[in-house]
């Protein structure tokens, strides 16, 4: 495997050869011309709803209650199989996802898009406003390094924040 600054630069590269050749990087490691973006993967990307159905599979499933559910699927197709004969379904029992959870996922997901996360979604996942949801004390720094970018509805990871996002993620979570 390459060292960190040698993968950034073919990274990099590779952003700037599939940019000229009219792909934009909608997110971290997708590519596409203007309405291609994949459908299916927006929706991990933007925390949406999505029930996974064969061996090993997950979802995340929001309750009557507006709550939201981890979904798993027994894992070993063998085993799967002999669950679904027996029972008529092989999913494991759905877990509570705590607001923090929620958080956490969103944005995980989210910023790995180009277009960020809107801020109301972080409000409604946590049931917070968006200063009790992200402490500023861990925000701002990330802003003033040019890592994120907050306007009044979305936060974005920046180019270079989407290069480090593991790092952004570590310290605007911790």
């Amino acid at each position: 495997m390459p060292d960190e600054e040698h993968a950034a630069r073919l990274y990099e590269s590779a952003n700037e050869i599939l940019a000229n050749a009219g792909l934009h990087a909608y997110e971290i490691s997708n590519y596409a011309g203007p309405g291609q973006e994949c459908r299916h993967n927006l929706t991990y990307w933007r925390y949406g709803e999505y029930v996974g159905i064969g061996p090993g599979a997950h979802g995340r499933v929001v309750q009557s209650d507006g709550s939201k559910s981890a979904t798993r699927q027994v894992r070993l197709p063998e085993a799967w199989l002999r669950e679904v004969e027996c029972n008529g379904h092989a999913g494991e029992e759905p877990e509570a996802l705590s607001r923090r959870a929620r958080l956490e996922e969103l944005l995980m997901m989210g910023l790995r898009l180009a277009e960020g996360v809107p801020c109301a979604r972080i409000i409604e996942e946590t049931g917070c406003t968006f200063e009790e949801a992200l402490d500023p004390g861990a925000l701002e720094p990330l802003i003033e390094a040019e890592l994120l970018c907050l306007d009044d509805t979305v936060l974005r990871a920046t180019e270079a924040g989407r290069l480090r996002l593991d790092a952004v993620l570590g310290a605007l979570l911790a």
